[in-house]
C-alpha cells in the first residue's frame, strides 16, 4: 500500500506490482526541467497540531486487492495492502521519524533498552493499559508465542521471515506481569524491528492458528483503530475507532479501504470517491494537479522497482541463462523511456540493499547488468541455446527458449510499456518473452508468492531496518520461500546476511551488506530498475497524511482542518 508504516516492509509491493515511473511532472504538467529528488528524510504530509483538526469525517484511500491474510508474518500477509491494515490495528511498538529512526511508541512501550551485550539481552517494560480488543493485557506470553512461531525450527508454521528471532534464545516475564525479557544467541542489531506488529499468542500459538486463523478476518485487534465490516461484495473494509483505546482519540469517524486496480484511481480521486491518488505518471499528475482542493506532495521513502528471475523453474534455472537476461535487458534504456516527462530525476539503481540517497550506497553491479546483447548471446549460446536466425527463439533439445512475464491485469499502461520493451529486448537475443496478465486479486497470492512466474516485476519498500531484506535473499527451505520468490540464492549470501545482521557496528554491517549485493548481482538475482519518489495527489484540507517518506503514520492524528 502506498502508506506501510516504515517498518512495515513488504517483500511483494506496496501497491500491487506497481512498475510506475518515478514521479510526476512539473506543476505545469509541460516543463521539461529536472529537479533533484527528495533527501532521504524528505516528506510533505501538511503538519498540524491536534486543535487544528476536526473531530469526525472519513479517509477514503484505495488498495489494489482483497485481503485474504492478516498475519504480517505470512507469505500473503506480507502483501502491502495487508500489512498497511494489519500495522494500523495492532500493537505498534515501534514508529519511525522522517531520518528512518525508530522509537519506542508510548502507547504500548514505555521502554525498550538493551540491558546486556554478552549475551545481548533486551527488557521491554509495556504500557498497562495497554490491551488486547478481547480486555486481555498485553504481556510476555503474546512475545514468547510470535518468537517460538517465528524462529524457524517449527516448519509448520508458514512464516515469511524468520531473521532476528531466529537469534533469540528465550523470551520470559520480566520484573513484573508488564515487562519481558529477550535474550538473544548472537548480537541482532535490529531488534527493534522485531514484534512489531505484536500478536495475540491465543491466535498464534500454534501451526493452525498461525497460519489460518487471520484469513480474511481479524481475531482480536489491538490499537486506536479496528476492524469495523468487511463487504467482500462492495470490496471495502472499514476501519472504525476502538472505543476501549487507551491512547488520544482518534479524530477520524472511520478509514474505509476500497479495492480498485491502480489505473481507477485517478477517476476515483477526481470524481471525489478517494481522498489520496498516486501522481507519479505524467498523464495522472496532469489531471490531478487541476483538480479543486488538492495538494501534491512530496516525499521520499525506501522504495525500489525491479524485475525478479526465478531460478526456481524452466530454463532460468541455469544461471547463465539469468545472467545473459541480465545483459539483454537495456535498463538505462527503460528508465529514459518512463523517464522523460518527469521532473524528478529518476537515478539508475544499482545496489539492492541502499538507495541512490542513502549511506551506504554503491554500485554493486560489477559489470553483469550492463548491456550487452553480444554478452548475452555468448551466455545463450554456451548454456546449450542455439541460434535459429535473426528474430527467431533459440532453441535446445528441440524446445524453443521462452519465458513468461507475469502481469496484474490492473496494471497501468507504463507497466504493459515495460513488459513489451523488455520483450522486444529478449527477442532481440533469442528469447521469446509471453506477456501474461493475470487477476489482480490474484497476482500476488497465486502467483508472485508461489514463484508461478519466470520474471515478474514488482516493488520493495519501506526496507528502514536493512534485515528486513533478509527473506528476500536468503535461499528457501522446502516449499517456504520467504520472500525470495524467484529461489535464487546462496550460502555464502545467507552467511553474509546472517553475520550483518548480527554485526551492531553500522559501518561494519554496510560493507557486509555490500558483500552480500555482490553476489547477488551475480548470481542474476533480480533486475534493479530505479528507485521510485513518493509523489501522491491528496486533499488540501487533509493535515499530518501524505507523503510520509521514511515516517510512521499515525492515524489519530489523521484528520480534516477546521473550517
Amino acid at each position: 500500500m502506498r502508506h506501510t508504516s516504515a517498518a512495515a516492509w513488504v517483500a511483494a509491493t506496496a501497491a500491487a506490482a506497481l512498475l510506475v515511473t518515478g514521479c510526476g511532472s512539473s506543476d505545469n504538467g509541460t516543463s521539461k526541467k529536472k529537479v533533484a529528488a527528495p533527501l532521504a528524510d524528505g516528506q510533505d504530509i501538511n503538519a498540524h497540531p491536534l486543535s487544528d483538526i476536526k473531530q469526525g469525517g472519513q479517509l477514503r484511500l484505495y488498495i489494489t486487492q482483497w485481503i485474504t491474510q492478516y498475519n504480517y508474518n505470512t507469505v500473503d500477509g506480507s502483501q502491502g495492502d495487508a500489512q498497511e491494515i494489519s500495522s494500523t490495528i495492532l500493537p505498534d511498538l515501534f514508529d519511525s521519524d522522517a531520518k528512518g529512526v525508530s522509537h519506542p511508541n508510548p502507547n504500548f512501550l514505555l521502554s525498550a533498552k538493551v540491558t546486556s551485550t554478552s549475551p545481548q539481552t533486551v527488557e521491554y517494560e509495556l504500557n498497562p493499559k495497554a490491551k488486547w480488543s478481547d480486555g486481555k493485557s498485553l504481556g510476555w506470553k503474546d512475545f514468547r508465542a510470535q518468537w517460538q512461531a517465528l524462529n524457524g525450527t517449527n516448519t509448520a508454521y508458514e512464516a515469511a521471515d524468520t531473521s532476528g528471532y531466529d537469534q533469540i534464545s528465550d523470551v520470559e516475564q520480566g520484573k513484573d506481569a508488564h515487562a519481558v525479557t529477550v535474550t538473544f544467541k548472537q548480537p541482532y542489531a535490529d531488534w527493534k524491528r522485531l514484534f512489531d506488529p505484536l500478536y495475540p499468542a491465543k491466535y498464534i500459538d500454534t501451526p493452525q492458528k498461525f497460519n489460518s486463523a487471520w484469513s480474511e478476518k481479524v481475531p482480536v485487534s489491538g490499537n486506536a483503530f479496528k476492524i469495523g465490516t468487511y463487504d467482500k461484495t462492495a470490496q471495502t473494509i472499514t476501519l472504525v475507532p476502538d472505543p476501549n483505546w487507551w491512547g488520544t482519540k482518534p479524530k477520524l469517524d472511520a478509514i474505509v479501504y476500497r479495492v480498485l486496480d491502480f489505473t481507477a484511481a485517478t477517476d476515483a480521486y477526481l470524481n471525489n470517491e478517494i481522498d489520496l491518488a498516486t501522481a507519479l505518471l505524467p498523464e495522472d499528475y496532469k489531471r490531478l494537479v487541476k483538480a479543486p482542493n488538492t495538494d501534491i506532495r512530496r516525499g521520499a521513502r525506501w522504495d525500489e522497482v525491479h524485475i525478479t528471475l526465478n531460478g526456481g523453474r524452466g530454463p532460468l534455472k541455469d544461471l547463465k541463462v539469468r545472467q545473459a537476461i541480465q545483459h539483454a535487458v537495456d535498463r538505462q534504456g527503460i528508465d529514459e523511456a518512463f523517464a522523460k516527462d518527469l521532473s524528478f530525476q529518476l537515478k539508475p539503481l544499482d545496489n539492492h540493499f541502499f538507495m541512490p540517497n542513502q549511506q551506504g550506497y554503491q554500485d554493486n553491479s560489477g559489470g553483469y547488468a550492463t548491456y550487452d546483447p553480444s554478452a548475452a548471446e555468448k551466455l545463450l549460446d554456451a548454456a546449450g541455446w542455439k541460434s535459429t536466425g535473426e528474430g527467431k527463439p533459440r532453441t535446445k533439445g528441440g524446445k524453443q527458449l521462452s519465458l513468461d512475464y507475469v502481469l496484474s491485469s490492473g496494471s497501468t499502461s507504463a507497466q504493459v510499456d515495460q513488459a513489451e520493451l523488455v520483450q522486444q529486448q529478449l527477442a532481440q537475443v533469442g528469447v521469446k518473452l509471453n506477456i501474461q496478465k493475470v487477476p489482480a486479486n490474484d497476482y500476488f497470492n497465486k502467483f508472485v508468492n508461489t514463484g508461478n512466474f519466470d520474471l515478474t516485476s514488482f516493488r520493495n519498500v519501506d526496507a528502514v531496518f536493512l534485515s528486513m531484506l533478509t527473506p528476500v535473499f536468503v535461499q528457501p527451505q522446502g516449499k517456504n520461500l520467504f520472500q525470495n520468490f524467484g529461489s535464487v540464492g546462496s550460502p555464502e549470501i545467507d552467511a553474509l546476511l546472517k553475520k550483518a545482521g548480527q554485526t551492531t557496528n553500522t559501518t561494519e554491517a554496510i560493507k557486509l551488506y555490500n558483500q552480500a549485493d555482490t553476489q547477488i548481482w551475480k548470481l542474476a538475482h533480480s533486475i534493479e530498475l530505479y528507485q521510485r519518489p513518493q509523489i501522491d495527489a491528496v486533499r488540501k484540507n487533509l493535515a499530518n497524511f501524505g507523503a510520509e517518506g521514511l515516517a510512521s503514520v499515525d492515524y489519530t492524528k489523521v484528520g480534516w482542518l477546521k473550517k
